[in-house]
């Protein structure tokens, strides 16, 4: 009966515009669905240990490093290799899978994306991810869930999500009517430094990409880590020339954060938008890409 009565709660909360997106739960109604039938629960932290400490009831275990990457080809996780993942985990294509994570849901969004690629029917975000429902003090286990191995298969791959450099480079020149949008802080996207602070530096060149627009993930979401409302969202990009009347691309450092963005334009606006995985990485080292830094735009090479 309080299954129910939150599930109500929150059909009724999103027809009132309560909620931003029918892609978002809240940690009221992952409470009161932990054992909801063909409700499965994922972690996606990044930080080694943070599962084994503690995680959501019920919560299986995806290591980004090597669940939702491939490390090896520096790639997504291949159709065979995301097939193979929710095999073993138990999880059906039935399966309402929700998704949460540490580091303010960056990784939660990454395996949002992963999801929609693949065509998964039902994919949802913890708004607020792992730091709220901490904060709350709701129940965490340190033990693993036993699972019943499923046979999972993707049906369709939606590639049309997922942004190359070679789509960077066109929109950068003019050869293609794509807005990008540079999710990083404004020290990284003018060039002043190459990687957050204790973040490893992978580019031999520091600046953006240029004609993006500088809007850090963080300005999407609330103190408590939720994604602002519907309205505030759409003003926020609009203040920048972002509305949604173009096609859109985010990126990042490595395309976590930006799978943040992604998910804010894609699944609260609406927006057509792809995520750019190879981000400021791959663009920050590849030869001959125009590049903007404080000392203007100088080109691959130098």
């Amino acid at each position: 009966m309080k299954t129910k009565f939150w599930v109500v709660l929150a059909h009724l909360a999103l027809a009132l515009g309560l909620f931003a997106s029918d892609y978002l739960v809240s940690t009221e109604w992952l409470a009161a669905n932990l054992n909801a039938r063909n409700v499965k629960i994922v972690e996606v932290s990044v930080n080694p240990g943070v599962y084994e400490q503690g995680h959501i009831p019920g919560a299986i275990n995806f290591r980004w490093h090597t669940d939702l990457v491939d490390p090896v080809k520096r790639d997504i996780v291949s159709k065979e290799q995301f097939e193979a993942l929710l095999s073993r985990s138990g999880i059906t294509n039935e399966d309402t899978v929700i998704l949460y994570g540490d580091t303010n849901n960056w990784f939660a969004a990454w395996g949002a994306w992963i999801f929609d690629i693949y065509g998964h029917r039902a994919f949802k975000l913890l708004d607020g991810g792992r730091n709220k429902w901490v904060a709350e003090r709701r129940p965490l286990d340190t033990s693993a869930p036993r699972v019943r191995a499923s046979t999972y298969r993707v049906s369709r791959v939606n590639t049309n999500l997922r942004a190359r450099l070679n789509d960077v480079v066109a929109a950068a020149e003019k050869r293609a009517d794509t807005q990008l949008i540079d999710i990083r802080s404004p020290d990284e996207y003018s060039g002043k430094v190459f990687a957050p602070p204790g973040i490893q530096e992978l580019s031999i060149r520091a600046g953006h990409v240029p004609g993006a627009v500088n809007v850090p993930w963080g300005r999407a979401v609330n103190a408590d880590g939720t994604f602002k409302s519907k309205d505030e969202l759409r003003e926020l990009y609009a203040s920048v020339g972002i509305t949604g009347n173009k096609p859109i691309i985010t990126y990042c450092r490595i395309g976590e954060r930006s799978s943040h963005t992604w998910f804010a334009l894609t699944k609260i606006l609406g927006y057509d938008a792809r995520n750019y995985d190879g981000s400021w990485t791959e663009y920050g080292n590849a030869v001959g890409v125009p590049i903007n830094n404080p000392s203007g735009t100088i080109w691959g090479g130098q």
